[in-house]
């Protein structure tokens, strides 16, 4: 087999596995985060998570299939791990990337919301003063 069609291979499984394994720990342990930005909504927190993960692996595995093909021809065994080790850094960056924007935006959406429910009086207003002409 050729050393090209190896290293396919194996950043193919590498790619996947890390892809997968990613999803699932956001999924998992951002459902308590999610809970809380959709103000205890679990239903709701389920639905948004099931879809981020959705489209998490869209985007990653998209990612991953256009950055399979290569210029370069790998040679010896040097040549694998060359190859390796810079299309998985490159996979490893976009994972980190997606992950940041994912939380960077779900913040916003929670310090919104924490915001809002600052600007609620917190008793109704008893009465209205009345405006002085010419003042």
């Amino acid at each position: 087999m050729d050393r090209t069609v190896i290293a396919y291979v194996i950043y193919l499984v590498v790619s996947v596995a890390l892809t997968v394994w990613v999803a699932r720990t956001l999924s998992r342990n951002g459902r308590v985060f999610l809970a809380d930005v959709l103000h205890g909504d679990e239903k709701l927190a389920d639905a948004v998570n099931h879809l981020l993960v959705v489209g998490f692996y869209l985007v990653n595995l998209g990612f991953v299939a256009l950055y399979l093909s290569g210029d370069d021809t790998v040679v010896d065994a040097r040549g694998v791990f060359e190859a390796l080790s810079t299309k998985l850094g490159v996979v490893l960056l976009v994972l980190g990337v997606m992950h940041l924007g994912n939380v960077y935006v779900l913040n916003r959406i929670r310090r919104r919301g924490l915001l809002e429910r600052e600007q609620v009086p917190p008793v109704r207003p008893q009465g209205r003063v009345a405006a002085t002409p010419g003042a």
